[in-house]
């Protein structure tokens, strides 16, 4: 809403609300410039109704210009350009917020805050505004008060990051892993205090704002700290920030098909891995969790569908198989996972392997390969030339952007068995393509 719209059902100019007595020498200056500069001088001198030796003295500062020569100016400009070169306190002593005298109308400050009720800008400005400006006197307000809190860390943490905690929760091994070595090195002992608070805010590690804000809400659970304190610190103490971009990811066959050819001579747990991504469009927590718990032989029914069946089911006519891995996280779902039947022979060979991500992360980082990042990317990019976006985003388990009832998922289901075989036969021949070409090159 602008600050100088007018009330329902009044229809004056914008110009009619501002306070002229309230603007400074310099403002009162700028307004006939642009006036000036908008108009040209001769014209200026004639809608102001002056001489051109007043015009010449207001521009120049030789003499204090009246305010019915700036209400006539400010009848030239647009609220647009108004708001544009009158700025600051001068604004607020245009609007009448703030007094000739330099006094305040508290009522139209209390009206402005008021609105923060219904604009969550406002809201979350003032807040942001009070926080940094006056900490001291709105703990002293609120009664915070820490109670000599010390920061321990214990099973009972880790058992509400993954079961407990709302929103998102934290289930990854590797991920509470990192979160406790974080917490044992700069918060483990710790009272909560000021100090820490400003010690978290300022460290140059991002995480350990996260791990902060867990544990705070931990606590809050656990009735360790007031809802005044819980507050408080959820305010004071921001997220771990993200920057939100567009990411380019350039994936070219070469780099692909370099990856794959190392990784299947150097390392073949590690080929797996990356077979797996490839072929079934998985993320890298997916796979891992894939080899680690890989059980064929189990029958199980799809929650919420009533379909009941094995947990690998192989086509060996049509060279693939489809196990259900059924991860229900709600941010990163992994139900089915396609794959070829060599694929097959080395999971069976690995299976029951734990194999730590970061690891595998740093392995292919240290031998200039492809990120694991970029093989559900990859997958993602070739899927698509051979199945309908619907089938691909079956196989890769993207059910955000899917609607799917019962009848459909076995629909579905058909579909990726139909089109899957396609997928694979277009691995092949990029690969054996790029294979002739190196060749010929050599």
């Amino acid at each position: 809403m602008s600050e100088f719209n007018s009330q329902p059902g009044v229809s004056a100019p914008w110009f009619t609300r501002v306070s002229v007595k309230g603007l400074s020498d310099d403002s009162r200056r700028v307004i006939l410039h642009r006036v000036k500069d908008k108009l040209g001088f001769n014209k200026a001198v004639e809608v102001l109704g002056v001489s051109k030796g007043a015009l010449h003295n207001y521009l120049h500062g030789l003499r204090r210009i009246p305010d019915e020569v700036v209400s006539k100016a400010l009848q030239h400009l647009t609220e647009a350009e108004f708001k544009e070169i009158v700025q600051g306190v001068d604004r607020l002593r245009a609007l009448g917020i703030v007094r000739s005298d330099g006094s305040v109308d508290y009522s139209l400050i209390l009206q402005a805050i008021a609105l923060a009720h219904r604009d969550e800008y406002l809201k979350h400005a003032l807040l942001k505004f009070v926080v940094e400006n006056f900490r001291e006197d709105l703990k002293k307000m609120l009664g915070v008060s820490y109670a000599h809190v010390k920061f321990t860390w214990e099973k009972g943490f880790e058992e509400f990051l993954s079961e407990r905690k709302k929103r998102r929760k934290v289930r990854d091994p590797e991920t509470i892993s990192y979160y406790r070595n974080l917490f044992k090195k700069y918060l483990e002992g710790r009272e909560l205090s000021e100090e820490l608070v400003d010690y978290v805010i300022n460290h140059e590690n991002k995480w350990l704002r996260n791990v902060f804000r867990h544990y705070v809400q931990y606590l809050y659970y656990k009735r360790a700290v007031s809802p005044e304190v819980y507050g408080w610190l959820m305010e004071v103490v921001p997220s771990r920030s993200y920057k939100i971009d567009v990411r380019p990811y350039p994936i070219n066959a070469e780099d692909l098909a370099k990856t794959m050819g190392f990784l299947r001579t150097n390392h073949e747990k590690y080929y797996l891995v990356y077979k797996l991504m490839l072929e079934g469009g998985l993320r890298l927590s997916h796979a891992l969790t894939l080899i680690e718990t890989f059980n064929p032989g189990e029958v199980i029914e799809v929650p919420g569908v009533g379909l009941e069946t094995k947990r690998l089911v192989c086509l060996h006519d049509k060279g693939f198989c489809r196990y259900y891995l059924g991860v229900k996280d709600i941010a990163k779902p992994c139900e089915w996972v396609y794959f070829s039947l060599n694929t097959l022979r080395l999971l069976e060979k690995y299976r029951g392997s734990r194999i730590s991500r970061r690891v595998v992360e740093k392995f292919v980082r240290g031998h200039g390969l492809l990120a694991p990042k970029y093989m559900r990317k990859a997958s993602w990019r070739l899927m698509i030339q051979v199945m309908p976006r619907e089938v691909a985003r079956f196989i890769q388990s993207r059910f955000g952007e899917l609607k799917v009832s019962e009848a459909r998922y076995e629909d579905l289901l058909g579909e990726a068995d139909k089109y899957y075989p396609a997928y694979l036969g277009l691995l092949s021949k990029a690969f054996t393509t790029l294979k002739q070409l190196n060749q010929l090159e050599r």
